[in-house]
């Protein structure tokens, strides 16, 4: 069961969530890109006094991405030293990396990694607009 939706025209293929995402802080921008990049529209959206949650999803599955716009804030998150990221698998990597390509989705080349003389994964990273970098990778072996 896809979690985003695929677009067959493109000939694009299933793709899935499979780690969670850093919350955002550019909604009109980050939105953007979720729809276009990933196929998650807004599902829900709580304005508070400071800030605004966004949710970000689906009808396909239950996976969630949350933006959090902080109001007020112009100058960019630092995304500091640590290495986090969400992942999504799919069917077609190739077709997926055409697509966001023609899409001007900001992302580099496929790159494999074989261990033990086997194809352990294959997979590109893109990046939104605050920097975040998202792994899109072959649904194969244990990333499925």
């Amino acid at each position: 069961m896809p979690l985003l939706p695929a677009n067959p025209a493109a000939g694009s293929a299933r793709r899935r969530a499979h780690r969670p995402l850093a919350a955002l802080c550019k909604r009109p921008r980050s939105v953007a890109f979720c729809k276009t990049a990933l196929g998650l529209k807004i599902a829900d959206r709580y304005a508070f006094d400071s800030f605004t949650l966004v949710y970000l999803s689906n009808a396909e599955a239950p996976f969630e991405v949350e933006l959090t716009v902080n109001h007020g804030r112009k100058e960019p998150y630092e995304l500091g030293t640590g290495y986090g990221h969400v992942a999504f698998a799919v069917d077609n990597l190739d077709a997926e990396h055409a697509r966001m390509t023609a899409a001007g989705v900001k992302i580099n080349p496929i790159k494999e990694f074989h261990r033990e003389g086997a194809l352990m994964a294959r997979f590109f990273f893109i990046e939104d607009p605050d920097g975040y970098q998202i792994e899109v990778l072959q649904s194969h072996g244990r990333y499925r």
